[in-house]
C-alpha cells in the first residue's frame, strides 16, 4: 500500500499542476521519478489517467474521478502538516480564508483576530469559480461567497446580507435626493460589471420581476474601473453597500424599501465541517441580517 501512496502522490501532483515538470518541482523529486510512478499506476491497473499530446497532457475521465478522491486524501495530509507546523510555532490553529469581496472578508478577518489572537490567518481574494476550486483543492479552509447555487459537498450558512446601492457622480440629479425609487432606474444609463457578477445578476433578476428596464451602456470587469467611469459621467453604477468606498466626486444612493440585496455565505467542504477552527467559526457566528 505504501508503494501505491507514492504513485498516487505523483498522480495527484501532476493533476494539480497540469505538468510532469511542475509536479516534480512541487514534490522536490526528479521528473523521471514522477513519470515512472504515474506510468506504474496506469500499467498496474490498466487505466489511462492522462492523454499525452506531445508536451501537453490532459486528464482522462478516469483521471478526473481519481483526482476527486486524491484531493481529499492529500488535502487532509496537507492539513495534518499545517497542524504540526502550528504546534511548532506555538499557534493555537490556522485558518485560510478565501473570498470574492475584500471588504467583507476583512471584516471577518478583523473579527477573528480580535477573538483569537493566537490563530494564524491567511486571507486571499479571487473569483467565485477560482475560490470554489481552491476549497476543493484544500488550498483554503473557508470561503465567503455570494453563491448562486449550493453544492451538496459544501457546508454553508448565511453570514451577512447587504443592500445593493447605486453610485452616482456628485453632480447627478440623484445626488441631492435622500433615496430614489426603483422606477427611476429606467431613465438612467448604467455602467455594470460583467454578466457573471452576482451583484449584476441579482439586480437584473429583480428588474425583470419589477418590469423595470436597465440600460447598460458599458460593461467593465472591476469595481475600480466602474468608479472611474462614473466619475467621468459615462453612467451610474451598482455595488453592495459593504463594497462602496468613499471616492471623491461620487455619492452612494439607496433605493426606497431596498429592493436589491446580496447575501454572502460562509462555505467549507462538508467533510471538514467539524475541524476545530472551522467548527468554531461556523458555530459562534450568528447570521448578521
Amino acid at each position: 500500500m505504501y508503494q501505491y501512496h507514492k504513485w498516487l502522490r505523483s498522480f495527484h501532483a501532476v493533476a494539480k499542476t497540469g505538468s510532469f515538470t511542475l509536479a516534480a518541482e512541487f514534490l522536490c523529486i526528479g521528473q523521471p521519478t514522477v513519470s515512472e510512478q504515474v506510468n506504474a499506476l496506469e500499467k498496474t491497473f490498466s487505466v489511462e489517467l492522462f492523454h499525452r499530446r506531445g508536451r501537453y497532457i490532459e486528464m482522462s475521465a478516469a483521471g478526473h474521478k481519481l483526482y476527486a478522491i486524491t484531493q481529499g486524501l492529500f488535502g487532509q495530509e496537507d492539513e495534518a502538516v499545517q497542524l504540526l507546523q502550528s504546534f511548532k510555532q506555538r499557534k493555537s490553529g490556522m485558518l485560510r480564508l478565501g473570498a470574492v469581496s475584500p471588504p467583507i472578508a476583512m471584516n471577518l478577518t478583523y473579527e477573528l483576530m480580535q477573538r483569537h489572537p493566537d490563530i494564524e490567518l491567511e486571507t486571499s481574494f479571487s473569483s467565485e469559480k477560482e475560490t470554489l476550486a481552491r476549497l476543493f483543492n484544500f488550498d483554503i479552509d473557508v470561503a465567503i461567497l455570494a453563491l448562486s447555487e449550493f453544492d451538496q459537498r459544501f457546508h454553508t450558512r448565511l453570514y451577512h446580507r447587504y443592500p445593493i446601492i447605486a453610485v452616482v457622480r456628485d453632480d447627478h440629479p440623484w445626488a441631492s435626493q435622500e433615496q430614489v425609487h426603483v422606477s427611476q432606474i429606467s431613465h438612467e444609463k448604467w455602467v455594470l460589471r460583467e454578466q457573471s457578477s452576482r451583484t449584476r445578476q441579482l439586480v437584473e433578476e429583480s428588474c425583470t420581476r419589477l418590469n423595470v428596464r436597465l440600460d447598460c451602456v458599458m460593461q467593465l470587469n472591476s469595481r475600480e474601473a466602474i468608479v472611474h467611469a462614473i466619475a467621468k459621467g459615462i453612467g451610474i453604477g451598482l455595488v453592495s453597500a459593504v463594497e462602496y468606498a468613499q471616492t471623491p466626486g461620487t455619492k452612494p444612493i439607496t433605493f426606497v424599501d431596498h429592493p436589491f440585496f446580496i447575501e454572502y455565505h460562509l462555505c467549507c467542504l462538508g467533510i471538514r465541517r467539524n475541524r476545530p477552527v472551522i467548527a468554531e467559526l461556523f458555530d459562534s457566528n450568528s447570521p448578521m441580517l
